[in-house]
């Protein structure tokens, strides 16, 4: 385990280290580097679809270097910004493509599968009401325990 020596770094260096890998399951892919851009393409893409608001709530319970990729690039004007299913996977597809590609709705699916299993069942009924239909498509009907 990488050690810093301050441990609120080395808690989320190993809670980020469980999302990651959690995240590679659900895709079927063990490259830890898929997994990164899979959960950043993911999450630039819900971030610029939720009001910012949500996105600041949301940020309040990620791990830290989670939160440093939510905020990586953000801009609030016109936000939250109105795009479909379609223009959400590609989106994440354009982030996929650093690592030479993979299936954007896989890689969304197990993403928002980590959040539902991280993040307080309250936070995620906030999201999914922010969001239109067809994304809360890729939630899990159940979250797995």
């Amino acid at each position: 385990m990488t050690s810093t020596g301050l441990q609120g770094f080395d808690r989320s260096i190993q809670k980020t280290n469980i999302w990651l890998n959690e995240i590679s399951e659900g895709m079927e892919d063990q490259r830890r580097e898929m997994a990164y851009h899979a959960l950043r393409g993911v999450l630039f893409a819900l971030r610029d679809r939720l009001p910012p608001y949500e996105v600041f709530n949301l940020s309040a319970q990620v791990p830290l270097i989670v939160r440093g990729i939510l905020f990586e690039g953000y801009n609030l004007n016109d936000k939250p910004e109105k795009y479909d299913r379609e223009e959400f996977l590609t989106r994440v597809r354009k982030e996929l493509q650093n690592m030479g590609g993979a299936n954007a709705e896989r890689a969304t699916r197990a993403v928002f599968r980590v959040l539902a299993i991280k993040l307080d069942p309250g936070e995620v009924s906030d999201i999914q009401r922010a969001l239109p239909k067809a994304l809360n498509e890729f939630w899990p009907e159940e979250v797995p325990k």
